[in-house]
């Protein structure tokens, strides 16, 4: 199916998306000042919108009318776990709103409240995003990616005959990239050279381990590649210089959450980009280090404002020469955890871990450790234990998603240690 066609069929089966993407675009071409004039407007509506309609909100910034918007309460990850329902709109309607999970990139499983609309402006700002490589919609994208329901039937990306014959029309394929095996990796490339796609998109150690084999293994890349997105890790310098030896085409850094979907994507000039017509992102000073404070503009649904991300990070002056006229950023050190392998040979994403704890919101915070490679230890701070049941079902997951072999202990602490420099390992494997 060429191109224009698949597009043409995209934009029909997907009405709402095209319609928030011509408008992104449009946003796209607005002025510097025009921009940051959107953001401001955007932001007292959300702002105004929480306090008359969000029960969190209008309790928790009462009282504070006219105050400037940077001393505003912060929103933590607790307070999301802990008022789930409050942060939910008022005027929602329950029978039409989802319950999502975060992969728990900062060792804090969350979920959160979404529906369609929030669902198709989030594809909207990721097709825009790769937009900014040169891929035009109809193109085709390779996702590698971890997250259960974006990899079976129902989810995201798909599953099933109609999903499939979705994925021919937005010329979209999603591997599930949680086990490292050789033979994976083989899988993988092999997927690469016979569908011939225009953009991968994935976890940076994903690519990363992908792209060693295919160095090792001397296995060319089809020419229709001309971009790698990585997301949801950091991405390493000597990750992307492997990158780009193995895929022969360009890198791209992405950074968002499932929470708050396309907070910044890097441009072909190498700078990374702050969507500041979907989001307001601050740099604050907290326990040491600079660390964003996300808000969503567009969420009215769940807002997030003066969110605690847990990443760390700076806002940049200047301006990119691309033209583009959203402000840039910089990522800290974050988001940096360990492979788990297996005694048959397997090495396992952190993601693969994350997604056993989906909908365990009792669960404030958590660390998976290697201790041997047959062993792990699961350290929680939690309300309450878990059940006998849960804990049964946990190790019968880890058995048949992990290792047949693999034993898990369970520790329960009141707090969990950070790195020297301040950071939350929620996996971690043997050296």
């Amino acid at each position: 199916m060429i191109p224009a066609l698949r597009h043409w069929l995209h934009a029909r089966r997907h009405p709402l998306r095209y319609t928030q993407l011509d408008q992104l675009l449009r946003n796209q071409a607005l002025s510097r000042d025009e921009v940051l004039e959107k953001q401001r407007r955007d932001l007292a509506g959300i702002v105004a919108h929480a306090v008359a309609k969000v029960p969190y909100y209008t309790a928790r910034f009462a009282g504070l009318e006219g105050a400037a918007f940077r001393n505003l309460p912060i929103l933590s990850k607790e307070d999301v776990s802990s008022r789930l329902d409050d942060l939910l709109a008022r005027d929602a309607d329950r029978a039409q709103v989802k319950l999502g999970h975060t992969g728990g990139s900062t060792g804090k499983p969350l979920a959160f409240w979404y529906d369609e609309a929030k669902h198709e402006l989030m594809r909207a700002g990721m097709m825009r995003g790769f937009m900014m490589s040169g891929w035009r919609p109809g193109q085709k994208v390779m996702y590698f990616w971890g997250a259960r329901h974006d990899t079976v039937k129902g989810g995201v990306f798909g599953g099933g005959w109609g999903a499939h014959l979705g994925d021919l029309i937005a010329a979209e394929k999603t591997i599930a990239a949680v086990e490292y095996s050789e033979a994976k990796l083989h899988e993988w490339a092999r997927a690469i050279q016979t569908w011939r796609p225009t953009l991968l998109y994935g976890y940076a150690s994903a690519m990363s381990e992908l792209a060693r084999y295919i160095l090792a293994s001397r296995l060319p890349m089809p020419e229709s590649l001309i971009g790698v997105y990585s997301t949801a890790e950091m991405l390493a310098d000597s990750q992307r210089e492997l990158m780009q030896q193995a895929y022969a085409c360009k890198v791209f850094n992405q950074y968002g959450c499932r929470e708050v979907p396309n907070i910044a994507w890097e441009c072909r000039h190498g700078h990374m980009h702050v969507f500041a017509d979907l989001v307001h992102l601050e740099s604050v000073a907290i326990e040491g280090e600079d660390r964003f404070l996300v808000t969503s503009l567009s969420n009215r649904l769940m807002p997030f404002i003066r969110y605690d991300i847990g990443d760390s990070g700076r806002l940049l002056d200047g301006e990119c020469e691309c033209g583009s006229p959203f402000p840039l950023m910089e990522m800290g050190m974050c988001r940096q955890n360990d492979l788990i392998r297996t005694r048959a040979g397997k090495t396992l994403h952190p993601s693969c871990f994350n997604r056993l704890l989906y909908g365990m919101t009792q669960i404030r915070q958590y660390q998976w450790v290697q201790t041997e490679i047959g062993r792990l230890t699961l350290n929680l701070v939690a309300e309450a234990p878990l059940s006998a049941a849960t804990l049964s079902s946990l190790r019968d997951r880890l058995r048949q998603e992990v290792d047949a072999e693999m034993r898990l202990e369970v520790n329960y602490l009141d707090d969990i240690p950070r790195t020297a420099a301040g950071k939350h390992r929620f996996v971690i494997g043997l050296k």
